[in-house]
């Protein structure tokens, strides 16, 4: 996961006829895909020209989810499957079963997904709250726990949860977890159970977490990240990717890709992913 919200003490301070009313212009969709998760309510007037957008729903009401999508929008939430940030409400609830800090965001720690406390929680509690604001979808970030904790017991974890995501009729997005993923693909030779689609970051750009500021990809990491998307789009899944640049040219090879393969993208101009977005890296409908 490459993104966080540095402004959450200030998200759900926004009055709901705020969005109410920037939904009700006359913006007309002209992008397939935007992802805010560093945005708040008031900035749901740069969102108007996107089709489906990913927002983090926590922060975001029912009658503002709603006004997002009878403005003919389709609403994706971000939920953390494999981590635990220490703003999060319930993070003190589940401290005791974390792990490791989470490498570049130091108020985060992986958590311990083979628990049944953490699985119960997620599914039957923060999934279950989110989609009772009437998102079409999870946004799921932190798969990649396996990556780092490669053992069946937490294998097992990110399964029972994503399946229980699944189990609630829910539209699925994986960030990532091409460890995972591939995984799964290779023991049970479906992922119907699990997903709908794989959101890929830096397919073709980098992050420098140095200085974050962003560059091109090594060629091996693209061949390697195109690879994985191809076979999860074998399996019938939707493929979109998030990238992080502002060079006009990677953005056209970039559209070109996603045009020859039917996929989907949005390239930020924004670690944290907040809006306005730019348009260059926004696809065109």
């Amino acid at each position: 996961m490459h993104f966080k919200n540095f402004v959450r003490a200030v998200v759900c301070c926004i009055a709901v006829v705020s969005v109410t009313s920037a939904c009700s212009s006359d913006g007309e969709i002209k992008y397939r895909y935007g992802v805010f998760l560093g945005a708040s309510p008031e900035d749901v007037k740069y969102m108007e020209e996107y089709e489906k957008i990913v927002i983090d729903a926590q922060y975001f009401t029912t009658e503002e989810i709603a006004a997002l999508k009878n403005s003919g929008h389709t609403v994706y939430s971000y939920i953390n499957l494999g981590s635990i940030e220490d703003f999060r409400p319930y993070y003190k609830d589940h401290e005791s079963i974390t792990l490791d800090v989470y490498e570049n965001w130091e108020e985060e720690k992986w958590v311990d997904v083979s628990k049944a406390e953490w699985q119960s929680f997620v599914v039957d509690e923060l999934a279950e709250d989110i989609i009772d604001k009437g998102v079409d979808g999870l946004f799921v970030d932190n798969t990649d726990v396996y990556y780092h904790y490669p053992t069946d017991e937490i294998f097992d974890g990110v399964t029972n949860i994503l399946k229980g995501f699944k189990n609630l009729d829910t539209y699925v997005i994986i960030n990532g977890g091409d460890t995972y993923v591939t995984e799964y693909a290779k023991r049970y030779s479906e992922l119907d159970s699990i997903m709908d689609a794989e959101n890929q970051e830096t397919i073709f750009s980098k992050i420098n977490w140095d200085d974050e500021t962003f560059t091109s990809n090594d060629s091996s990491e693209t061949t390697y990240f195109q690879e994985y998307v191809d076979m999860v789009s074998s399996y019938g899944k939707d493929v979109f990717l998030l990238e992080y640049t502002t060079d006009s040219k990677l953005i056209s090879r970039i559209d070109d890709y996603c045009t020859k393969k039917g996929y989907t993208y949005y390239a930020s101009d924004k670690l944290e992913l907040l809006a306005p977005a730019q348009k260059k890296g926004s696809q065109k409908k």
